[in-house]
């Protein structure tokens, strides 16, 4: 038989505070392999959209980023009605949809799926809502491709086909739509030489 530590509140805001409290992770708690608390989490995430800038594909950030996320699903699976999930949710979408790789981009679509679903009585919850209506794009970076040689002097310019233009599809019901990021040709060595 459990006890309700809470039962001996005298109001239903007092239970509910008390419930809040007694479902939080303590602050001097720490997750994942690299043993983060609560508030480690949020600033690696605060840290990492400023370090972004508009989008990012460094790895290192990525690392630090993957560190935080590890941490916040353990934090989650220990700690699942701690009131301060959805705002590490939210930090983590705001971070990781600028990271322009597939994996940042599932772990972004799955914490506003996690917002919209399980904390939307949230302030976090309410506005990821309120931004999913609006539409969500994933972004990925191609990778980039080797520059066309160069003709030799005096030989005339090559006609080039021109392109069709195709019709990107609407996403499935429920999905983001995706736009892959094409970077400029780079070099090749053999042309440098």
């Amino acid at each position: 038989m459990s006890k309700d530590v809470c039962a001996a509140t005298k109001s239903k805001w007092a239970h509910l505070q008390c419930e809040q409290y007694n479902s939080s992770a303590p602050g001097d708690e720490y997750f994942g392999r690299m043993k983060m608390s609560y508030l480690g989490i949020d600033n690696t995430y605060k840290d990492g959209a400023i370090s972004a800038g508009d989008y990012t594909t460094d790895p290192r950030l990525i690392s630090k980023l993957d560190f935080a996320t590890d941490a916040l699903r353990r934090w989650a699976s220990k700690y699942p009605h701690d009131p301060q999930l959805a705002r590490a949710y939210f930090l983590g979408v705001m971070v990781l949809r600028k990271v322009y790789t597939q994996p940042e981009q599932d772990t972004a679509w799955e914490f506003i799926q996690t917002l919209v679903s399980q904390y939307s009585g949230t302030y976090f919850g309410r506005v990821m809502k309120t931004s999913l209506a609006k539409g969500f794009t994933e972004h990925l970076m191609a990778t980039a491709q080797v520059c066309p040689t160069p003709l030799p002097i005096g030989v005339g310019v090559m006609p080039e086909v021109t392109p069709d233009v195709t019709p990107t599809p609407s996403p499935a019901p429920g999905h983001p739509s995706i736009v892959v990021i094409v970077p400029p040709c780079v070099p090749s060595k053999a042309a440098s030489l």
